[in-house]
């Protein structure tokens, strides 16, 4: 039987335990580095993050333990999905941050990709502490899984205690090639299979349109004819535990329930929670910020904790409602701003007043 989720993303028997903690937005992102020996010509991981040895929580560059267990506590994360990169190039470092996870909160749960063949390191992992391993096995194995090295790296992570699927994207133009890998995977004894739509991003458009595929259109970065190559695939196995994920569920719901978990716990008295899980400020540019602080305060009665003043940028910050009430009566410019609530604070649109 075929379930559906929001945002069209569908699956058949039941969802990996990852994926559950995915979907309430309390699944901890843990990108632990960029180095890779593959070279996957749909890699969509960002210029800033590629073949740098980095750690990221979420969106927050690591400097110490305190920022993963600050991130993970800001979206009360249950598990993380520890990525790349290739984490098996950082062993250390998972067993680190598996071990750090687990004596900080109960019950938490890990799982974690890997394109690794090696059945020593799947040892690893799972001495590491790893509760879930996903293969993402390179498109070249496809259609012959089975003779493949990662068909013996897959038997021995079935005689660990860690739960084993494959993960790839939808490849619009790999359909008898991905079904096969489906096949063989599931003759090994794989557990399920995580179908994600093929997206376009910065750093691997070229390659995929070179590949004669193309976008789906309209505001998804979507390649088109991946959905329906994943579809295929849930009919095709609909007694197996497939799911498909595709691009607007990873924002519309992972994305966007992590961000209004995030922003009940970062936002300012001034700042306003969108449905989106985005935060609206009010934000005035002045000479003299403290002398309009001040005023604010003073003059427009305005409360103490609904001002502040951002040190080194001449900027005043309040309440959005109020500022469109008075900004007719202030000098400097001002505008209604809408961020994201993570670390970054990217912003997403501004409207002058």
């Amino acid at each position: 039987m075929i379930r559906t989720l929001a945002a069209n993303s569908k699956y058949t028997g039941s969802l990996p335990k990852g994926c559950v903690h995915c979907k309430s937005g309390r699944k901890l992102v843990l990108f632990v580095t960029g180095k890779c020996y593959q070279n996957c010509v749909y890699c969509p991981i960002s210029i800033e993050k590629r073949g740098r040895d980095a750690v990221w929580a979420n969106e927050l560059l690591v400097e110490d333990d305190g920022d993963v267990l600050y991130e993970a506590k800001m979206i009360g994360a249950v598990g993380a999905g520890i990525t790349g990169g290739e984490p098996a190039l950082v062993m250390e470092r998972v067993k680190h941050y598996n071990h750090l996870l687990k004596t900080s909160f109960p019950y938490f749960h890990t799982h974690l990709y890997t394109t690794t063949h090696s059945p020593e390191i799947i040892g690893k992992f799972e001495d590491a502490g790893v509760d879930e391993l996903r293969f993402h096995i390179p498109v070249k194995y496809w259609e012959n899984l089975a003779k493949s090295p990662y068909a013996g790296a897959i038997r021995s992570a079935l005689n660990t205690r860690m739960c084993v699927g494959i993960e790839v994207p939808a490849f619009p133009n790999k359909a008898k090639e991905l079904g096969r890998l489906l096949k063989d995977g599931f003759n090994l004894g794989i557990e399920f299979v995580n179908l994600n739509e093929l997206e376009f991003s910065d750093t691997n458009w070229e390659g995929l349109r070179r590949l004669k595929i193309r976008e789906k259109g309209g505001v998804s970065a979507a390649a088109k004819g991946s959905e329906e190559v994943a579809l295929r695939m849930l009919r095709e196995f609909e007694n197996c535990r497939v799911h498909y994920c595709s691009s607007a569920f990873k924002d519309a719901v992972q994305l966007r329930k992590r961000l209004l978990r995030r922003a009940k716990n970062v936002a300012k008295p001034y700042e306003v929670i969108t449905e989106e899980g985005t935060l609206l400020r009010g934000v005035i540019y002045a000479e003299n910020p403290l002398k309009l602080k001040q005023k604010l305060i003073e003059e427009f009665k305005i409360p103490a904790n609904l001002v502040e003043v951002v040190r080194g940028k001449n900027l005043v910050l309040t309440h959005p409602g109020i500022l469109e009430e008075i900004a007719e009566e202030l000098d400097g410019k001002a505008y209604i701003v809408e961020v994201y609530p993570t670390e970054d604070g990217l912003e997403v649109e501004r409207i002058p007043l």
